[in-house]
């Protein structure tokens, strides 16, 4: 029985009912007050968004293929863009190492689109700008982590796994207000992002004697 159901059945008994259909007195909306049958007909009418990935999902072999995707993350979408670009074709143990390694600030990440005044730094091949997005490389830690354990779920061997889709892309956009002299007011709009990445079994080198 979910949260909302318990919620139910505790405003039917504060109401002074008697609870003698147990589980099934949240499917009787008769024996139900009206603000609480208004407050449940709005509940099953909400549902959540269906995500999609924007890769092509059909060309993906499902059983040597593990996905997985953050959404609404309060990250820069610019930052988190940059991330997924540098990890993308990685294996799975060498992303988390670089990726922990970009949160310790021992490599940083280059950023080749969005890098508009932004300082230099070493240890970059084939680019000069970059940063340390510790945020940003914590949720696509995480979002990989969990790729991970749906690949062990599905039987396929982790150390042989590569990153063949990772992509972040701007979200939802929530806007907010700040109030000002005179009657105004500045907006303060915070963008979400959407991660996602995809992992592939690669096949067993054969080693020749």
């Amino acid at each position: 029985m979910s949260t909302f159901h318990r919620w139910v059945i505790g405003k039917h008994q504060e109401n002074g009912n008697d609870d003698r259909y147990g589980k099934q007195l949240y499917t009787m909306e008769n024996h139900i007050n009206h603000p609480t049958a208004v407050h449940l007909q709005s509940w099953r009418g909400y549902r959540l968004p269906d995500w999609g990935y924007s890769i092509i999902e059909e060309e993906l072999d499902t059983e040597k293929t593990a996905k997985a995707s953050g959404r609404e993350i309060r990250v820069s979408h610019k930052s988190a863009r940059e991330v997924c670009r540098a990890i993308k074709g990685m294996m799975l143990t060498q992303a988390k190492h670089y990726l922990k390694d970009v949160m310790a600030k021992r490599k940083a990440v280059p950023f080749t689109r969005f890098n508009k005044e932004v300082g230099h730094r070493h240890g970059l091949e084939k680019a000069f700008a970059g940063r340390y997005p510790v945020k940003s490389a914590k949720h696509v830690l995480k979002v990989l982590e969990g790729a991970e354990s749906n690949a062990e779920y599905k039987g396929l061997f982790t150390e042989r796994l590569q990153i063949i889709h990772a992509s972040a892309y701007p979200g939802m956009k929530i806007k907010r207000y700040m109030s000002r002299a005179f009657g105004r007011s500045t907006p303060k709009f915070r963008t979400l992002c959407h991660i996602e990445i995809v992992l592939e079994e690669q096949p067993e080198i054969e080693e020749e004697f």
